[in-house]
């Protein structure tokens, strides 16, 4: 049964639409403000949430950014709903995140048909992830792929908004919705230079003859760089913890600082803002991320093993594939190999073995 989370502080609206998707065949949960909803959204994991977006509490914009910084309801299918159009214009509530945008009053006939959508495309999405955009991934010099359109859409979105509504916003908005467009700006940069980085290392599989020694200050100097660049997209500073005990390698500097862009990027999408993420280079040259995020089960570690074979078809799978498979081949090209343990619930390490003379 699919489940429904509802969240308005309009208390009659709220039980009229909970009765009416009860009546047609939804679990559903109801919520009277942004932070109870935030809270049963994280308890239930609901397959969709309606949200008004005027409330006292937390409105339902600082609830969709909750929301979408939460790796366990990030996917989550989204509605905004609101009695004023005005608040928001659906297109830019949809490229604030949400998915759709509900006009109310609205009946049971509308209500139940905006539901079914959504759910509907919702696994529509996850069918084309499995089974059709994995059909595509080996067609990268053909094929744009979609992960280019959705950073794309937050500029284009952010921008249109600042465009049509400067005057009325106030400095924090602006500010926010600039930050929020060089994210993304950031994030379509980093997945257009890893698509052409792992085309390039297609032709060039073998590893390097001799790389350069690094040197303790270099060492440390590129896993900072690794650690910043990630950090462009997540606000995750306060959670990193950085530990060198190695006092030389032979790498590629850019390549070690990539290597530790990628793994920190996966360690803060799939982990709380708030909770340790540790990046720790070992006496032995083993570079290893540990996060406390949701951990992964072994299916799905076995999934990543395909990764490491460089499966072009599995590439982008649930937002794993490309980054981990880049790390794997820039750690084979320095004679290195990259394995990753995982329990769910309790976090997941990557580790790559680089040579240290």
């Amino acid at each position: 049964m699919k489940s429904v989370l509802i969240i308005d502080d309009e208390v009659a609206l709220l039980e009229i639409a909970a009765e009416s998707l009860t009546h047609s065949g939804y679990h559903v949960v109801t919520a009277t403000g942004g932070l109870d909803g935030v809270r049963k959204a994280r308890q239930h994991l609901p397959d969709l949430i309606l949200c008004d977006i005027n409330m006292p509490d937390l409105d339902g914009l600082g609830v969709l950014k909750l929301i979408r910084a939460d790796p366990d309801l990030v996917s989550r299918q989204f509605v905004l709903m609101t009695g004023n159009p005005l608040d928001v214009t659906p297109r830019n509530g949809m490229e604030l995140g949400a998915d759709d945008f509900l006009i109310k009053p609205f009946g049971h006939e509308g209500l139940s048909r905006c539901v079914a959508a959504r759910l509907a495309r919702a696994d529509v999405h996850w069918r084309m992830e499995d089974k059709v955009i994995a059909s595509l991934r080996h067609r990268l010099d053909s094929v744009l792929p979609h992960e280019f359109y959705t950073p794309l859409n937050g500029v284009l979105g952010f921008a249109e908004t600042l465009r049509l509504r400067l005057p009325k916003l106030d400095q924090t908005e602006i500010v926010e919705m600039v930050c929020q467009i060089e994210i993304a700006g950031w994030q379509l940069h980093r997945t257009l230079r890893n698509y052409l980085l792992l085309l390039e290392s297609d032709r060039s599989p073998e590893p390097r003859a001799v790389d350069p020694l690094l040197s303790t200050d270099r060492i440390n100097e590129a896993i900072t760089t690794g650690i910043e660049t990630a950090l462009r997209r997540f606000s995750r500073a306060d959670d990193l913890r950085q530990e060198t005990a190695c006092t030389s390698l032979r790498i590629d500097d850019s390549d070690l600082a990539m290597m530790v862009e990628e793994l920190v990027d996966n360690a803060c999408r799939f982990s709380r803002q708030g909770t340790p993420i540790s990046v720790r280079l070992d006496a032995s040259g083993t570079l290893t991320v540990t996060d406390n995020g949701r951990g992964m089960t072994p299916e799905q570690l076995g999934r990543i093993g395909a990764f490491q074979q460089f499966e072009r078809h599995r590439f982008e799978q649930q937002g794993l594939g490309l980054g981990l498979c880049l790390v794997q081949r820039l750690a084979q090209r320095h004679r290195g190999k990259l394995s990753v343990t995982s329990k769910p619930g309790h976090g997941t390490a990557a580790s790559i073995s680089l040579p240290t003379t």
